[in-house]
């Protein structure tokens, strides 16, 4: 790549979880974004923490030198280097901020922290149509659930926020109970395409203003499988789709209820999801049929910016970079978010 010393080139690095992923950004403008992902936690039914380290460990080097390669991008032609500093696992996020600050340092150039929470608010604004400031954001993910009024690139206020366990757990521990293999969430998704979302109601936590609680209807749903097996072994195979897509409209309808109350509370119209779970299908479809119907403005980012992923992480970067809000060395990772 031709590049000139008013050119943004940046590497951002990626890996919070089980994924190690690599981005290459130019200018704003993704070059490559490629990622790594780990098949040995299935048979363990969740992400073993240990063993993601490792296997960041024999990932990173391989994830970066391709998207380097794909970006047409050498590393002496960098600007700086992000990397997710939390939250997460903290042994793979140990594993991408010492990569990071590597190369940082053996190349002179800037380092950039980003919080994976506000990389995936930030995108979008990766190569989409993107909202205007200020706007709301629905971020939904395995780990984490928050309403977000955002005001800048760099500036965000949270609005509410779960009081215990998040969208994307709910979906998982719902999941295991009916024996679906992981990773729950997804497989949700598509038994539900097959059953009917009204079949089964399960009550919903009585929470004020924007909170939200799933550990309630996670405790419901156990004893009301508990109770139907006793009358009937074959309970769950008999009703399975039926009871995916009633557990996905729970928490589908939970999710939008609250952030229509959100907008209501703000009178901002500019609305986004944001975060794994807004690649489930329910929530994508529901949510543009609630905007259509409220005539907010409407944005999801692309599916494969949804879950972790580095370009998010360069679109936090690029907007770092231009405010000039560089880290220090000894700043160290997090496993939980400050929020």
């Amino acid at each position: 790549m031709n590049s000139t010393k008013e050119d943004i080139v940046l590497l951002a690095i990626e890996s919070s979880c089980d994924d190690t992923a690599a981005a290459i950004m130019v200018n704003g403008k993704i070059r490559s974004n490629r990622v790594a992902t780990q098949q040995v936690h299935e048979e363990f039914g969740g992400v073993v923490p240990e063993m993601a380290s490792r296997k960041h460990q024999l990932n990173i080097i391989p994830v970066v030198d391709i998207a380097l390669k794909e970006a047409g991008v050498t590393k002496d032609q960098l600007s700086a280097v992000a990397y997710t500093q939390g939250p997460g696992l903290l042994g793979s996020l140990l594993v991408g901020a010492s990569f990071a600050k590597s190369l940082a340092i053996g190349l002179n150039i800037p380092l950039i922290g980003v919080d994976h929470l506000h990389a995936h608010v930030m995108a979008h604004f990766i190569d989409a149509p993107s909202p205007t400031f200020p706007f709301l954001c629905l971020l939904v993910s395995g780990g984490h659930t928050q309403i977000l009024r955002v005001n800048s690139p760099v500036s965000s206020v949270v609005l509410g926020q779960t009081l215990d366990d998040a969208a994307g757990e709910a979906f998982d521990k719902a999941a295991k109970m009916m024996d679906i293999p992981y990773p729950g969430g997804p497989q949700i998704d598509i038994l539900a395409k097959e059953g009917d979302k009204n079949k089964f109601t399960f009550p919903r936590s009585k929470v004020s203003g924007l909170d939200y609680s799933f550990s309630g209807f996670k405790t419901s749903l156990l004893y009301y499988l508990r109770d139907q097996l006793k009358e009937n072994a074959q309970f769950i195979d008999l009703n399975k789709k039926d009871l995916c897509a009633s557990v996905q409209n729970h928490i589908v309808s939970y999710l939008l209820d609250k952030l229509m109350a959100a907008v209501d509370e703000t009178g901002i119209r500019e609305v986004c999801i944001a975060g794994g779970v807004s690649a489930n299908s329910q929530l994508r479809k529901d949510f543009e049929m609630l905007g259509k119907s409220q005539k907010w403005s409407t944005y999801i980012p692309e599916f494969q910016y949804c879950t972790d992923n580095a370009a998010m992480i360069a679109m936090v970067g690029h907007f770092y970079f231009i405010e000039k809000k560089f880290q220090q060395q000894h700043v160290a990772p997090y496993a939980r978010s400050n929020s």
